[in-house]
């Protein structure tokens, strides 16, 4: 048995494949199978905070927007606290506000959205704070593991310059890639941010 063992060569890896929105979000593909859905809607009518709107395309490396792409979203609410046991923070959750969400990107525009709220300042490990910003992982056909990434706030300057996780970065044009720019929209306020998978302009990935 353990000299066959030796014979045995790698399988073939796979990506995420077409049919990612049946396993993940089905409701976006037209399948009702789940009582619960989770939806690109964070925010209920109660919830503390700024309301606004997360708004972007996910970009080949031939610069075409992703109709099929997939991202989750998972944030800390208005007073920098996460609706998880494993956040020792001593704030109160805001039990409205359920902090996590998927998207998929419109299968025509390739435009993905997120209704929320801004969320505070995060203690990071290191005791030092994070600047506010939103955690999104995400997946499609041709990318073989999922990808991580953050989106920081435009209008969080001196936040962002203090940032340890920003501050990591050495180049100040790599770190303009997790900005999202604040816009105005028909009385709302939007954060236009588009992830790059590759090019000149490819979205800073984390390793996590």
């Amino acid at each position: 048995m353990v000299n066959e063992l030796r014979y045995l060569t790698e399988s073939a890896s796979q990506t995420a494949g077409p049919y990612v929105h049946i396993g993940l979000a089905p409701n976006a593909a037209g399948f009702d199978i789940f009582e619960k859905h989770f939806g690109n809607v964070l925010a209920g009518p109660d919830t503390k905070g700024e309301r606004i709107r997360i708004e972007g395309r996910v970009i080949d490396g031939a610069g075409t927007p992703l109709r099929d792409a997939l991202i989750e979203l998972w944030q800390a609410n208005a007073a920098g606290k996460y609706n998880h046991p494993a956040d020792r923070q001593n704030k109160a959750v805001d039990p409205s506000f359920r902090g996590f969400g998927r998207a998929c990107s419109d299968f025509q525009s390739g435009v993905f959205a997120f209704e929320t709220i801004k969320p505070g300042a995060v203690m990071g490990r290191n005791g030092m704070p994070m600047a506010p910003h939103v955690n999104l992982w995400i997946v499609a056909r041709g990318i073989n593991v999922g990808l991580s990434t953050r989106m920081y706030f435009s209008d969080e300057q001196e936040a962002n310059a203090a940032d340890p996780v920003l501050n990591l970065i050495e180049w100040e044009e790599r770190r303009k890639t997790l900005i999202g720019v604040r816009e105005q929209h028909a009385g709302k306020v939007v954060y236009r941010f588009d992830i790059h998978l590759q090019g000149p302009e490819e979205t800073v990935f984390f390793d996590v």
